[in-house]
């Protein structure tokens, strides 16, 4: 049964991984506040993992543009979502919480973060690449995971495999993203 506080599946859903590090005020919180923005713009939904950092940054951009922001928050944390977040989808574990965050998702964007980030952006390509969910559309905004996604290349030639760039872009900052993931949600319903 649907979320009756979730959008309907005409709307689309933007997961954003990123780190809760950053401090308003700081270019990754910025970044993430303008890819907020210009995705909620757009009529697109956002949804991130609900706390500080770029997840608040993103959240506080689409609050700007009056769209709905998921916040997928846990119980193993004790923080409460930031304040931009209007729908809160609260799981019992961590593996629920990665779960609903790739589940909800008609795309997804990784913007700067650590093995937290590292994990959703893995978890996401990997059901793809085995085909457990459909090919969504999936950027990195900047070149920080491009290092990883080179190595994930290298291990995948070495396995004989496809490149998994065939799943994720590289983009070279947010409004770019922002358009690309756009332009990819075109018409997908």
């Amino acid at each position: 049964m649907a979320d009756p506080q979730l959008p309907s599946r005409n709307k689309r859903i933007v997961t954003i991984f990123g780190s809760s590090r950053p401090l308003p005020g700081s270019p990754e919180y910025e970044e993430a506040f303008l890819l907020g923005k210009k995705l909620s713009a757009a009529g697109i939904s956002v949804c991130t993992g609900g706390y500080r950092g770029i997840m608040e940054g993103v959240s506080k951009g689409a609050h700007e543009s009056g769209a709905q922001i998921i916040g997928v928050t846990t119980a193993i944390f004790s923080s409460a979502p930031n304040e931009y977040v209007n729908v809160q989808v609260h799981t019992t574990s961590l593996y629920e919480r990665l779960s609903r965050l790739v589940d909800l998702a008609d795309g997804f964007i990784a913007l700067k973060g650590g093995t937290g980030t590292l994990v959703e952006l893995s978890l996401a390509w990997e059901l793809m690449n085995k085909n457990i969910i459909a090919r969504k559309p999936f950027f990195c905004v900047t070149d920080f995971w491009k290092p990883v996604i080179e190595h994930l290349n290298k291990e995948l030639s070495f396995e004989g495999l496809e490149s998994c760039t065939k799943y994720i872009r590289i983009a070279s900052n947010a409004s770019e993203t922002a358009d690309a993931m756009i332009e990819a949600l075109k018409g997908a319903v």
